[in-house]
């Protein structure tokens, strides 16, 4: 992590250039953003809803949970803010990634009275086993083959 800290800022409307290194905070619209801390220089904005971010202000730091994993970026870079402080998280693979977007759309379908569309799982191939030798045997015995 290039920003190992995010100072933060409360603004009414998010600027349209970020500063690395400032968590834009807007109240007003219940949403923070900030240049990633990986140093890539995207944007990455945290609603804060029922089923998305918590933000806390302690009078001094702010903390976000959960955390942030910027899977649809380049760089895939996953950190928790934590008073202020950014702390790198550990990669996810692509089933984690999923296995969290599934969990995430039901829990939001759950909260705002939907139901959820039924994605099918994946199930594997059914496979075929070749029968053994004395099933073998017998089917020619019997003329089954």
């Amino acid at each position: 992590m290039r920003h190992k800290r995010l100072y933060h800022r409360f603004v009414e409307h998010i600027p349209e250039r970020l500063e690395p290194g400032v968590l834009y905070v807007s109240t007003e619209y219940a949403t923070s953003a900030h240049s990633c801390c990986c140093g890539c220089g995207e944007e990455v904005v945290t609603p804060f809803t029922p089923t998305d971010w918590k933000m806390t202000f302690d009078g001094e730091t702010i903390s976000l949970r959960p955390s942030i994993g910027n899977w649809t970026l380049k760089c895939r870079s996953h950190y928790v803010i934590d008073c202020g402080k950014v702390i790198e998280a550990g990669p996810w693979s692509d089933e984690q990634v999923e296995a969290e977007r599934r969990r995430d759309r039901a829990a939001k379908a759950h909260f705002y009275g939907q139901t959820p569309k039924v994605e099918p799982s994946v199930q594997p191939a059914s496979i075929k086993v070749a029968p053994g030798f004395w099933r073998r045997v017998w089917d020619w015995i019997s003329g089954r083959s």
